[in-house]
C-alpha cells in the first residue's frame, strides 16, 4: 500500500509517517519501480503499537527503544513494564504536587475573600500573595 493509503489506515498522517521513518520508528518500506513507498500490513500494526506507548505516556525515544528489542527478536516486555511502572511514579509525583498546588490556591482565594488592603500603597505589589506560607496567614 502507498503512504496515504497507511496514513488512512492507521490514522497518522502522512507527513508523521515520514518523520517515524527518518526517526527509526518505521523501517523504510520497499520502493516500487516508479520510486512510492509500498508499505505492508505490518506497518499498520507497528503504527499502531506507536500510538497506543504514546498514549499510555511513552516518550518516541522510549517507544523506538522498545521497537529496536522487538527488532532484535527479543522481546521487550520487561522494558515496557520499566517504562510504564518509571512513567505511574512521575504520575504520582505530579498529582501530589497539583494536590499542594491546588491547597495553596485554596488558601490564597480564602484569603482574599477575607479582604485587606486594596490601595497601591499598603502592599508591596499584591497583598494577597506578599505572605510566604497563605494557610498560615488565613489561620491569624
Amino acid at each position: 500500500m502507498r503512504i496515504g493509503e497507511l496514513a488512512d489506515q492507521s490514522g497518522v498522517a502522512t507527513r508523521t509517517l515520514r518523520f517515524y521513518e527518518q526517526s527509526g520508528l518505521l523501517s523504510e518500506p520497499v520502493r516500487t519501480a516508479s520510486g512510492y513507498r509500498d508499505y505492508g500490513p505490518e506497518f499498520v500494526e507497528r503504527l499502531h503499537f506507536i500510538r497506543r506507548a504514546q498514549a499510555a505516556g511513552l516518550t518516541l525515544r522510549e517507544v523506538r527503544d522498545v521497537l529496536t528489542i522487538r527488532d532484535r527478536g527479543q522481546a521487550p516486555c520487561g522494558q515496557v513494564v520499566d517504562l510504564l511502572s518509571e512513567h505511574l511514579e512521575q504520575v504520582r509525583g505530579k498529582i501530589l504536587e497539583l494536590i499542594t498546588l491546588e491547597s495553596t490556591l485554596e488558601s490564597l482565594l480564602d484569603r482574599a475573600k477575607l479582604g485587606g488592603p486594596h490601595d497601591a500603597g499598603s502592599a508591596g505589589v499584591c497583598w494577597i500573595l506578599e505572605s510566604d506560607d497563605p494557610a498560615a496567614e488565613i489561620a491569624r
